[in-house]
């Protein structure tokens, strides 16, 4: 019986960041962020190579850096898709780690999660402090893929947002995440709560119906303090403790596809804070992948 396989699809996109920012370097800074980490304790990885889980890494996708998202959402999606599938048949022990790049990514991710673009059986969790239903009418951005998703068909009642921040939200958008009936769940309420018992609720909520799962991790969900290279990141946010135990409850959970990594413009970090923090967000995953076979 073969291990699981994370398969590593590189997406550094960039022109759909409404703040600016080079968010195409973050794939390359995270991937070299993996080679700082030892072992943690006997019961915990030493490093994404070492897990016991077969990595597939197609290679960046380095022309969607100068592209809008409209133009490369088809490359993105098609590519994302790829990775979830072997053998055109969906594999509960294959996942795909998508490293942004910026948060406009997370729509033609979701896209891969159904080849005919029906969306009642997918289900979407977002680590993240922002709802991201800003207006359309402004195109595609980095701010408003929740809100295309919605119009493309995917129920509001299958999106769960963990560790919304109200500071960074107005009240037009909450009032939109209710109206479109997204469970929405803030990082004071995630804390209060346990985080890692409420991503865990969350996925086991979805799983019962829906067939697969994508996860959208902002880096921004972090408190500000653990993400300086995260322009949306406010003070109250998670700590970068609470988003390794969620990472890696997902990856665990047999029905979540895909899960991306966005958000962190490494020219804006300090010390390499928030890279390595999205790095180990990836091996937490991995972690979490390798034990869905008992690796």
């Amino acid at each position: 019986m073969t291990g699981p396989t994370l398969v590593l699809v590189a997406v550094p996109m960039r022109l759909g960041s409404i703040s600016g920012g080079r968010f195409d370097l973050a794939p390359q800074a995270i991937r070299d962020a993996l080679d700082r980490f030892v072992a943690h304790g006997p019961k915990e990885p030493d490093r994404l190579m070492e897990l016991g889980v077969a990595i597939e890494d197609p290679g960046p996708m380095d022309e969607v850096a100068s592209m809008t998202p409209a133009d490369a959402f088809d490359r993105i999606r098609r590519s994302i898709a790829v990775g979830t599938e072997d053998m055109g048949r969906v594999q509960a022990d294959r996942a795909v780690v998508v490293l942004g790049g910026d948060n406009s990514i997370t729509r033609p991710g979701v896209h891969a999660m159904t080849p005919d673009a029906v969306f009642d059986r997918v289900g979407l969790l977002t680590l993240d402090a922002h709802h991201d239903l800003r207006p359309l009418e402004g195109g595609l951005t980095n701010g408003n893929p929740i809100r295309a998703l919605l119009e493309d068909g995917l129920p509001g009642w299958n999106v769960v947002q963990v560790g919304i921040n109200p500071m960074a939200n107005s009240p037009t958008l909450a009032a939109a995440a209710e109206q479109a009936r997204i469970e929405v769940i803030t990082a004071t309420e995630a804390r209060e709560r346990g985080t890692a018992r409420v991503v865990a609720d969350a996925l086991e909520r979805l799983a019962r119906r829906v067939d697969a799962i994508y996860v959208d991790l902002d880096i921004d969900v972090l408190d500000r303090a653990f993400a300086p290279a995260c322009p949306g990141a406010r003070p109250g946010g998670l700590t970068p403790a609470e988003v390794q135990a969620a990472a890696e409850l997902c990856g665990r959970h047999p029905k979540v596809r895909a899960i991306d990594v966005v958000e962190v413009d490494p020219e804006r970090d300090v010390g390499g804070v928030t890279v390595l923090a999205a790095a180990s967000f990836v091996l937490a995953f991995a972690s979490g992948l390798a034990a869905r076979s008992g690796g």
